[in-house]
């Protein structure tokens, strides 16, 4: 019989090499043929590990899903960052490696996520998501999350719809 221990804990510094290279291979599933490719390269460039070393140490809010000593997914979050919303927190980002999707680790996160914000205070969350990205917005409605905002983003000079979902007390 084989075990792994999975685990969703916050991120250390040493982890952030492998945060950067499943935030790589996530966004790269996601987002190709979503984002226009130059500026899906673009995106993924500037999230090297350095960015996430600083991250981290800012004591920025992030937890990695961790799969037997390897880090194949992560949560950032904190307060709400649109204040015309009725929601105290927010989850900017929730990536998985290709290969872990599909098996429940997302809702152990997204889960952890809401957890960590409500002890926190922050009772409501919200979270975007593009709205061509089907994985992530079936995803976040399988949650519970009801669409309560629209809104363009521009990707160079092409624009995407993004849909924000609102979920209330955990």
């Amino acid at each position: 019989m084989v075990e792994a221990l999975i685990t969703v804990r916050p991120a250390r510094l040493e982890d952030a090499s492998e945060i950067a290279a499943t935030h790589d291979a996530a966004w790269r599933d996601a987002y190709r043929g979503v984002i226009p490719g130059r500026e899906l390269e673009r995106m993924v460039a500037r999230r090297g590990a350095a960015w996430w070393r600083n991250a981290i140490r800012r004591g920025s809010r992030l937890m990695v899903l961790d799969f037997d000593e390897s880090v194949c997914g992560y949560v950032s979050y904190g307060r709400n960052r649109v204040p015309s919303l009725p929601f105290s927190g927010e989850i900017f980002e929730l990536y998985l490696a290709p290969e872990f999707q599909g098996v429940g680790f997302g809702r152990r996160m997204f889960d952890a996520a809401r957890r960590d914000l409500a002890e926190h205070g922050l009772q409501s969350t919200l979270v975007w998501a593009l709205a061509d990205n089907e994985r992530a917005v079936g995803f976040y409605r399988r949650m519970g999350g009801r669409i309560v905002r629209g809104a363009r983003e521009r990707f160079g000079d092409e624009t995407r719809d993004r849909v924000a979902f609102g979920f209330d007390r955990p």
